[in-house]
């Protein structure tokens, strides 16, 4: 029965991509709209009206990250995801060697669209990047919403897992040569090997389309971003701290950190979850999102 069922599967009149098994489009066929920034198109999307919510996506992926989150917050909010320059749909002229490219980038797409402020998000390296915002404006922000990710500069041995994610690019001169060893990472195994194998294909799908200059970039700003610490021990605004139970990049240890360290903080775990909670538990972080936003 085991055989038979996949050899229906493979066959033409059978087969469904990552992204129809997850009813999402494909990463490639989202809509939205490309402002040109620096010699660099930067995608960005937007669904729903109200109070706005801006999300930046994590590495190496794209804003197609919250895809499963977005239905459950765009009934009340204007939801905003951007695609960093070289992620996604978004282009890049030359490699990225500091975050405050990319924050830069996210604060012209928010002019662009007439937004004065927002609940800002960040995933992984989003947050180092709301950090940067934080800094360059922080009138911005409404809240902040900190998602599996670290306050904190990379210790040394991030720093390697960095490098050697550069050396792998630079030696094999393909994105995918890292999807092996990100996806372990990103979603538990139970949901990679057994109840949702779809999640782990839609989002090897994701970083396939990601440039190879974005994934350099990406790498060289996560192996030497700035402290931000102090930054986020000044962020007087409500700040949300969600974090996978299972996250082994930055653990909950990390959020619990940056939780007591806002003076505005509050945690959310999410059990079942790894680094990419937002994705894996759509459901669940989309309540402590819904939750955090319609909070006075």
């Amino acid at each position: 029965m085991i055989f038979s069922a996949a050899i229906a599967c493979a066959s033409p009149g059978w087969a469904q991509t990552a992204a129809e098994r997850l009813s999402l489009p494909a990463p490639e066929a989202r809509e939205g709209t490309t402002t040109t920034i620096d010699g660099a198109e930067i995608f960005h999307s937007e669904s729903g009206s109200g109070d706005t919510v801006v999300l930046l996506h994590g590495y190496p992926l794209s804003g197609a990250l919250f895809g499963r989150v977005r239905d459950m917050l765009d009934d009340d909010h204007r939801v905003v995801t951007i695609d960093h320059r070289g992620y996604g749909k978004s282009t890049t002229p030359k490699v990225v060697t500091d975050v405050a490219t990319y924050a830069s980038d996210a604060l012209a797409v928010l002019d662009e669209l007439g937004i004065d402020s927002a609940v800002i998000g960040g995933m992984s390296m989003g947050g180092p990047i709301l950090f940067e915002m934080y800094r360059q404006n922080p009138d911005v922000f409404d809240k902040a919403i900190l998602i599996d990710t670290n306050a904190g500069p990379a210790s040394a041995i991030e720093t390697g897992i960095w490098n050697g994610t550069i050396t792998a690019l630079e030696d094999s001169g393909e994105v995918s040569a890292i999807i092996p060893f990100l996806l372990p990472n990103m979603l538990t195994g139970e949901t990679r090997l057994v109840t949702a194998p779809a999640q782990a294909d839609y989002l090897a799908e994701v970083i396939k389309q990601s440039s190879l200059d974005g994934a350099l970039g990406g790498a060289k700003v996560l192996a030497n971003r700035p402290d931000s610490t102090d930054t986020l021990k000044n962020m007087d605004i409500p700040v949300l701290v969600i974090v996978g139970r299972e996250d082994t990049l930055y653990p909950v240890a990390i959020s619990q950190q940056m939780a007591d360290a806002a003076p505005r903080g509050e945690l959310v775990i999410i059990p079942g979850a790894a680094h990419a909670a937002v994705f894996e538990k759509p459901d669940e972080v989309g309540q402590a999102i819904g939750a955090f936003l319609s909070a006075e």
